[in-house]
């Protein structure tokens, strides 16, 4: 996604640059990567849907945060996520959910991917830590997506679930 894309879409009167500064597209994302190493900062990648953002949510990214030096979160892209969730979703447009995101003083940097998985995202991202939330365990986690972390030397971290917050039920709140 490109910032000035993003830009048609906001007023950025309203919204302060750093956040949209953090909006990275994967082809910025391995120049980004190696000026994290040249400064020895230990790399924490995530990736979620995240289309309506809840206290899970930033329960969870500050909690991934805390597993090093800088946050960066993976956010699927709109077809990804109707094709993870079904119809009628995402609530959100994958540009609204990348601004939010990096709005969040835990997050780092946004990479809108579009692929059903993760791997090209953490391919590109080679984190020193991927965090996943504790409904994955390491033996349901995508084998693509876990050899590859493994492979650039990183390390896999669940996180515990935060009961009780989901998107999707707040979605169902919303409709009875």
């Amino acid at each position: 996604m490109r910032r000035d894309w993003l830009l048609s879409f906001v007023n950025v009167d309203s919204v302060q640059m750093s956040a949209i500064n953090k909006i990275l597209s994967l082809n910025e994302l391995p120049g980004w990567r190696k000026k994290l190493r040249e400064s020895n900062s230990r790399l924490v990648a995530t990736n979620g849907c995240f289309d309506l953002l809840h206290a899970g949510h930033v329960t969870y990214l500050e909690q991934s945060a805390a597993q090093g030096d800088v946050l960066l979160v993976g956010c699927n892209g709109d077809d990804s996520v109707r094709q993870l969730k079904g119809s009628g979703r995402p609530v959100n447009t994958e540009g609204d959910r990348a601004l939010v995101l990096a709005a969040l003083e835990s997050v780092g940097a946004v990479v809108v991917f579009h692929e059903k998985s993760a791997v090209n995202f953490l391919r590109l991202a080679q984190p020193d830590v991927y965090v996943k939330g504790g409904d994955y365990s390491l033996e349901t986690l995508v084998a693509d997506e876990r050899e590859v972390v493994e492979e650039s030397g990183g390390e896999i971290a669940i996180i515990p679930f935060v009961q009780g917050k989901s998107t999707t039920s707040i979605i169902e709140r919303m409709n009875h």
